[in-house]
């Protein structure tokens, strides 16, 4: 082939480069093959038996619904009107602002943020202070109101608008590229903005579901968050994570028994066996 061709060929292939693959984070634990898919059903169809699907969580159980229904991949989705989304940046203070505290005080955090500043503009323009001051019932206040001042100065230097709505259109390497950018937003908060307010498939891995997860070993003895989060969604088949994570969540915060279940021995056992239709993963919990 002539040399002249060759370098054309060249220059439009670097015109025109393919589009990027999605890669997949190496999975911490290759030989530990667990969950399987059965006991991610079996898991999940217990714990609707039990809960029923969690409300705090419906209307994004619903938001995914819809957005898959608009996809064409369900056609039997009910048409009733939903609850306008929550933007993304919202979303990611609201999660932002759940770390190291109770569900209660985060919600009262960001209520109180949103009555004190209305706009993002404003909490961007407000003193540290007083933006401590708005947050402080949900604990750290002085190091959360660093994140979001950090985040949103960030987020307008590099955008000119205090909006991450654009993340839409993104893909989940990609979003998780941008959003790990900001000082203090870390893979549980990222996980979490993907599979609530993005509607990605992914498996936050917070204290409830890490806790459960090493009772039913799920994971290996000494295993910490991060490459539970991993190895967690790298198992689980995307369909089923975003139930599933919404129910050993509710779960964990409800019941102990199953996390208990792994110290104990004896007369503790005989109880906890006496019991177990309380709970009903202790007969997964090794």
């Amino acid at each position: 082939m002539p040399k002249n061709r060759k370098r054309k060929e060249q220059a439009e292939a670097d015109h025109n480069p393919k589009p990027p693959t999605k890669t997949t984070p190496k999975d911490p634990y290759p030989n530990h093959a667990r969950p399987t898919r059965e006991e991610c059903v079996s898991v999940r169809d217990d714990l609707l038996a039990l809960h029923g699907f969690p409300k705090e969580f419906a209307k994004y159980r619903e938001q995914r619904l819809s957005s898959q229904a608009s996809n064409g991949h369900d056609n039997d989705v009910s048409s009733e009107p939903l609850d306008e989304k929550e933007s993304v940046l919202d979303g990611l203070v609201r999660t932002l602002l759940s770390q190291n505290t109770t569900e209660s005080n985060s919600l009262k955090a960001f209520a109180s943020l949103k009555s004190a500043f209305p706009t993002w503009e404003e909490v961007l323009a407000a003193d540290s202070q007083s933006l401590e001051s708005a947050i402080r019932c949900g604990g750290l206040a002085k190091t959360k109101a660093s994140c979001i001042k950090n985040m949103l100065s960030c987020l307008l230097e590099k955008k000119e608008k205090l909006c991450l709505e654009y993340l839409r259109d993104l893909s989940v390497d990609e979003i998780k590229a941008e959003l790990s950018h900001f000082k203090g937003i870390g893979p549980k908060t990222v996980a979490c903005v993907l599979m609530f307010q993005l509607q990605q498939d992914d498996f936050p891995v917070d204290t409830h579901v890490f806790e459960i997860a090493k009772a039913m070993a799920w994971v290996p003895v000494g295993a910490d968050r991060n490459k539970t989060y991993l190895h967690l969604n790298q198992w689980i088949p995307d369909e089923l994570k975003f139930d599933l994570n919404c129910l050993l969540y509710t779960h964990g915060k409800l019941c102990r028994k199953c996390i208990k279940k792994g110290g104990s021995t004896g007369k503790q056992q005989e109880k906890e066996s006496e019991d177990s239709n309380s709970c009903p993963l202790l007969r997964y919990c090794k």
